[in-house]
């Protein structure tokens, strides 16, 4: 027995050495694929340019008063994170506040935000490039927003002592952290001074891990999405559009998800004019987005303002309108489910519509969505006919539509506060 225990104690710990070897080999790979597939694929381009000479860019900038380094791995993330920026300046103006980001969908739209005194990239993790960062940037307080976890910045945070927080962390028992062979992505969570998670299953998962420095705070995008349903972007042209016209907003959708609504938006009686915001918006997608649509439409980088309201379809063509969006729609359809995963229901719920989507596999991993479907602000969709049923059942039934649409605002309105939860753990850290 003991030479059998033994023997899995050295299994183990060889297992655990080949995870780290692993990773390292990933990450040392992944600035040699990105730039391999620069000339094919823009994304890659655009984060491997915007990482050159990093070090040079983040040494020559000067910061005041304490510095607060919040990490987003792309633009959902940042939303989540932004309610905490802005409560970072207003109640210490003279902090800097420093935002990294992984993606470059997140950077390239994000760039030249007002409130953070420096945005960039983050170098790609490893011991050298992490060290180098960490002894250039010397943040006194990090933040990381949801699912970011990076070894070797971590592990350097923690040999420093830099307080480090998770916040709208969402964790679920698949997750790696959690399974038996699971030590190396435990070490990471084992370097944040405090997590703020979404829900009571995630405090729940942590514990069991002898974790609780925990807190459940909510999720943060809850107090964004009320924010920008508070002071919505006025859009001239697509109230022109609507005119005196019911509206389905689509939002980020995928070619998947096109598959089911083409139908739905070809046929008359439905009785709908239909505002397209794909997730992805380069020349080809948008041209094959087009391809399939039989009645007229117009692009919103091109339309004709005596001429727009005669469209049936409005192809918004450029990034950063979709969240102001909502506030034009009887009711929302939010791609993903079929394909890469769900985006966000909540932009559309805060506005108090009805929100459809497509019954993904991965729909549990939504906390937001799967709340709104079981309090009946939301419907998961199989196919065209259902969809089509929904719409014209909700539009002919005023009360009912009243009814499901007071269901989505009330759930967003009883989920915010989760900023002031945090800042008021860390106000100790940044006063």
């Amino acid at each position: 027995m003991k030479t059998l225990s033994l023997r899995r104690v050295f299994y183990f710990c060889v297992i655990e050495i080949l995870k780290k070897i692993l990773y390292d080999i990933a990450l040392g790979s992944l600035p040699v694929l990105l730039r391999l597939s620069s000339p094919f694929y823009p994304k890659a381009k655009l984060m491997t340019r915007g990482r050159r000479n990093w070090q040079k860019k983040l040494s020559a900038k000067e910061f005041t008063g304490k510095k607060v380094w919040i990490h987003c791995a792309s633009l959902g993330e940042f939303e989540q994170g932004r309610p905490l920026i802005e409560s970072v300046k207003k109640n210490y103006p003279h902090h800097s506040v420093i935002v990294t980001f992984f993606s470059s969908s997140g950077y390239e739209i994000q760039k030249d935000y007002k409130l953070a005194d420096l945005v960039c990239y983050l170098p790609f993790d490893g011991a050298k490039s992490s060290r180098l960062f960490i002894d250039i940037l010397d943040p006194d307080v990090a933040i990381f927003v949801k699912y970011e976890f990076w070894y070797y910045y971590l592990k350097e945070l923690k040999s420093r002592k830099t307080p480090t927080f998770s916040v709208s962390s969402i964790f679920r028992p698949e997750q790696h952290f959690f399974k038996k062979n699971g030590k190396f992505f435990r070490e990471m969570l084992l370097c944040f001074d405090h997590f703020f998670v979404q829900n009571e299953n995630s405090k729940a998962l942590l514990s069991d891990l002898d974790l609780e420095n925990v807190t459940v705070s909510g999720d943060t995008r809850f107090d964004r999405v009320a924010q920008i349903c508070s002071e919505p972007k006025r859009i001239e042209l697509v109230e022109k559009f609507k005119g005196s016209s019911k509206v389905l907003v689509i939002g980020s959708s995928w070619p998947e998800d096109m598959e089911v609504l083409y139908p739905v938006i070809h046929k008359e009686r439905v009785g709908l004019k239909f505002v397209i915001a794909p997730h992805e918006i380069e020349p080809a997608k948008i041209k094959n987005l087009c391809r399939g649509l039989k009645v007229r439409y117009q692009l919103f980088s091109s339309m004709e303002s005596n001429t727009i309201s005669e469209a049936k379809v409005l192809i918004i063509d450029n990034i950063g309108l979709l969240s102001s969006l909502y506030q034009y729609g009887e009711m929302a359809y939010i791609g993903g489910a079929f394909g890469e995963g769900l985006h966000s229901v909540l932009e559309a719920a805060t506005f108090g519509i009805p929100v459809f989507f497509g019954k993904g596999k991965d729909n549990h991993k939504y906390q937001e969505a799967a709340d709104l479907v079981k309090r009946g602000g939301a419907f998961e969709i199989n196919h065209v006919g259902e969809l089509e049923a929904n719409i014209v059942q909700l539009l002919s039934n005023e009360k009912r539509i009243n009814e499901v649409s007071e269901i989505s605002k009330d759930y967003v309105n009883s989920k915010v506060g989760a900023t002031d939860k945090i800042m008021n753990h860390l106000k100790r850290y940044l006063s």
